[in-house]
């Protein structure tokens, strides 16, 4: 098996994501998914330690050639086998080709090049995150806070708050990480006038460095009047340090997840609204069933037969779950 990965193997810090416990599926794949990112309960784990599990256990195989600054140019199939070609030229070859490339995936090119976009849902979302130990001891959560918490967002929106450790031996007041997301419908001009929406297709972030000083002022203002501490704090701290991000929502409600020998997995093959709080937890799902599918080999017609099981078993269910966000969008993005 070969991965191909664009990035380095260091990441930063990123969001925190709520990982499900997964009762539903008690499958063996299933459970050593959810064992390696959350440990087997529901709990809200920051993206950076959540990868790094999965590719430490990833790394731990023989059989796996992982290889980071690799950036994919091509993807192709033919009868027998499915290819990709990388940007120093190099053709590697396989039985099947699984694209787990993000929102903006270049194998769901190929697998639905009737629809490749994921389309723009009309509002942003802000993300904030800052170690406790930046904030005065006084404005620290106390150790017994939630770490989950929902507030009123701004124009109708939502405001999520999470405490959570960053990592294993993290535990404890004055080694966590305070997280503020925010929904906004009130900046879509902004981020087409600096290119993060062209049309109706995302193209980036917003990321701090970028965002214009008149906007963080106001945002400052409305933390200040919406939102307690910790949540004012960390958040008036985040934007003081441009440690800010404004992310625009997109979806993608697939209508296909495999092309013969091709298949897509994660945010290549749906992507929910947040609203949904179900991204991650699919995309874990979906990996289970996969595994679950070739298992018993993918060599010749195999491969075909092993990709077809897999999107009957997920494309009605994500396509479900896709669409049970997008109401929330329909009013929000577009009031």
């Amino acid at each position: 098996m070969t991965i191909l990965e664009k990035a380095g193997e260091d990441r930063p810090g990123g969001a925190g994501l709520q990982v499900d416990a997964g009762f539903f599926d008690r499958t063996k794949t299933a459970k050593l998914l959810r064992k390696l990112t959350s440990g087997g309960k529901k709990s809200i784990q920051l993206w950076s330690h959540l990868e790094s599990n999965l590719r430490r256990e990833v790394q731990s195989y023989s059989g796996v050639d992982f290889r980071f600054h690799t950036r994919v140019e091509a993807v192709g199939q033919d009868d027998s086998t499915a290819w990709v070609v990388t940007d120093t030229g190099e053709i590697i070859f396989g039985d099947i080709l699984i694209g787990a490339d993000g929102h903006r995936s270049m194998v769901r090119e190929q697998v639905a090049p009737q629809k490749p976009n994921a389309t723009f849902s009309g509002y942003m979302v802000w993300f904030a995150a800052v170690d406790e130990k930046e904030l005065p001891a006084s404005k620290r959560p106390g150790d017994h806070v939630p770490e989950f918490t929902m507030l009123d967002g701004i124009n109708g929106g939502f405001f999520f708050g999470s405490v959570f450790n960053k990592g294993k031996g993290s535990s404890g007041s004055g080694r966590r990480r305070i997280g503020s997301t925010f929904y906004d419908n009130t900046r879509n001009d902004l981020l087409r006038r600096l290119g993060c929406v062209k049309g109706s297709v995302v193209h980036h972030s917003l990321k701090g460095a970028d965002i214009p000083e008149e906007t963080l002022d106001k945002l400052s203002e409305q933390a200040r009047a919406k939102w307690p501490e910790p949540w004012v704090s960390a958040t008036l701290h985040a934007i003081r340090t441009r440690n800010l991000t404004g992310i625009p929502i997109k979806e993608y409600v697939p209508d296909d997840l495999v092309k013969e020998r091709i298949a897509l997995i994660g945010d290549a093959a749906h992507v929910p609204a947040p609203i949904t709080a179900s991204g991650f937890n699919e995309s874990l799902q979906d990996a289970a069933e996969l595994g679950k599918c070739v298992a018993k080999g993918i060599k010749g017609e195999a491969a075909v037969k092993a990709l077809d099981k897999y999107e009957s078993l997920r494309l009605n269910k994500v396509r479900q779950m896709v669409q049970s966000g997008k109401s929330f969008s329909y009013s929000y993005g577009r009031s």
